[in-house]
């Protein structure tokens, strides 16, 4: 059996990459959240504040060690994999990663120590520095990551010479057209994301009658902070699409299923893209609201993906069915949010059980947005890994055979997954343990009677 290197290249290179990519969003979010907690008990005194901080930095350890260990292998896939990508691009993108792990990675390894272990060794503001230090550290990371991904969508600052891309303006190729967007756009997503993981432990205490100041505290919080993050995410996500409509016109056909250039064009709610034979099937339009919301005019044309040769066009069933994914997650996240926002202000924090329980289980929906919203963009993107200059099928690896790369994907799998698992089980351990580090008896044997304080 023939194994084609270059499609298994993407599907194992995509594959670790969107189990990895969660663990840093967890970790971005809760490092402002760690700030900020244990900023407002230097101020205040509040032992909510303390408690809190403690717990949620296991659970950010948790994660920022799972991240660690399942980013590791993407390099030596970039370099086994990805050979010719890393020999042409590699005088560009190579020190853009290396500024990341001299910046970013070592101030999170050099505080998180500190912030861990070091409550009762340092004082409280020197604790709180390296709080913020690791906080900080998260905030880089995304910098240097998306600035280098972002070059390969809108490349800037580069000169091509004898097959190779060399820097002419670092400051052109770091902050790159589409990379203040893009970064603003992650950083948004991952707190919103992460608000609402938090928001779903919290109803989870509220249900079992748990831990209740620790709970409604926590809840207000979250569903107030992502109220005010779940439309900052509309907008970031508009200015977002109008720099990806002027730099990847053909990205934003894909993602709206356009394959004519239209002067008015709809929004397609539904459709079934058909890329063998460039059309819809079954489409649900809403008139004129893709030019008005692309060119903020009725009449403003929009370009079709059959301006460009189908060898030129991304697989559109995938990004036209994924950014629909992303957009309904994101409404889903600003209604619950907004009613929780509601419940907060006008109803003095009364919440029904089924609205926990909504929460609860819209836990991980941030999460998935974000993967959403990541094969959106790169799979929009093909068939070029840097647009409009090096195509995919020229960036993997002369020498590597299908059959090598099948073996190690399933190992990846297998071992991705156990990973998974045992990250899973270790954080239900930490939740159930809850802030003040027991489990009560009632707990264990899962039988609250009691309702919870909160119940409307």
């Amino acid at each position: 059996m023939e194994f084609d290197p270059l499609l298994l290249s993407r599907v194992q290179f995509a594959f670790t990459i969107a189990f990895h990519i969660m663990f840093p969003t967890f970790t971005m979010g809760l490092g402002l959240f760690l700030i900020y907690l244990e900023g407002q008990w230097l101020r205040t005194r509040d032992s909510y504040f303390l408690d809190s901080a403690k717990f949620w930095s296991k659970i950010f350890a948790l994660s920022f060690g799972t991240g660690v260990v399942s980013g590791v292998v993407l390099s030596y896939e970039i370099g086994l994999n990805w050979g010719e990508f890393s020999r042409i691009t590699g005088n560009v993108l190579g020190p853009i990663m290396s500024y990341e792990v001299l910046t970013a990675f070592f101030l999170e390894a050099g505080f998180l120590g500190i912030m861990l272990f070091a409550w009762n060794r340092v004082g409280p503001k020197l604790h709180y520095f390296a709080t913020v230090m690791v906080g900080l550290g998260t905030f880089l990371s995304a910098f240097w990551i998306l600035s280098a991904n972002s070059w390969m969508h809108t490349p800037a600052g580069f000169r091509f010479e004898d097959g190779q891309f060399f820097v002419t303006s670092w400051w052109e190729a770091v902050f790159n057209p589409s990379f203040p967007y893009r970064w603003a756009h992650m950083l948004n997503a991952s707190y919103l994301a992460t608000t609402f993981a938090v928001a779903g432990i919290a109803a989870w205490y509220l249900l079992r009658n748990r831990d209740q100041e620790f709970a409604t505290r926590t809840f207000k919080a979250a569903v107030m902070t992502a109220a005010l993050l779940a439309p900052t995410q509309i907008i970031i996500g508009d200015l977002h699409g109008l720099n990806t409509f002027e730099h990847q016109p053909m990205k934003i056909a894909a993602m709206e299923g356009h394959w004519e250039t239209h002067g008015s064009a709809p929004f397609l709610v539904f459709a079934w893209p058909d890329q063998e034979a460039a059309e819809n099937h079954f489409e649900l339009p809403i008139p004129y609201a893709g030019s008005l919301i692309l060119t903020h005019s009725l009449d403003g044309e929009v370009p079709g993906l059959k301006e460009v040769p189908p060898d030129e066009r991304p697989y559109v069933p995938l990004v036209f069915f994924s950014f629909r994914l992303m957009l309904g997650l994101g409404g889903l996240m600003l209604a619950l949010s907004w009613y929780g926002a509601y419940r907060v202000l006008r109803r003095r924090g009364e919440f029904s059980r089924a609205y926990l329980r909504m929460m609860m289980w819209a836990s991980p929906i941030g999460f998935i947005a974000v993967l959403a919203g990541w094969v959106t963009t790169e799979t929009g993107r093909q068939p070029w890994t840097v647009q409009g200059l090096l195509r995919t099928s020229n960036a993997v690896s002369e020498n590597i055979t299908g059959g090598e790369v099948a073996f190690s994907l399933m190992v990846f799998i297998s071992v991705y997954l156990a990973l998974f698992g045992a990250f899973l089980w270790f954080l239900m351990f930490m939740i159930r343990r809850g802030p003040k580090g027991t489990v009560p008896d009632g707990d264990r044997e899962r039988a609250v009677t009691t309702q919870p304080a909160f119940y409307g």
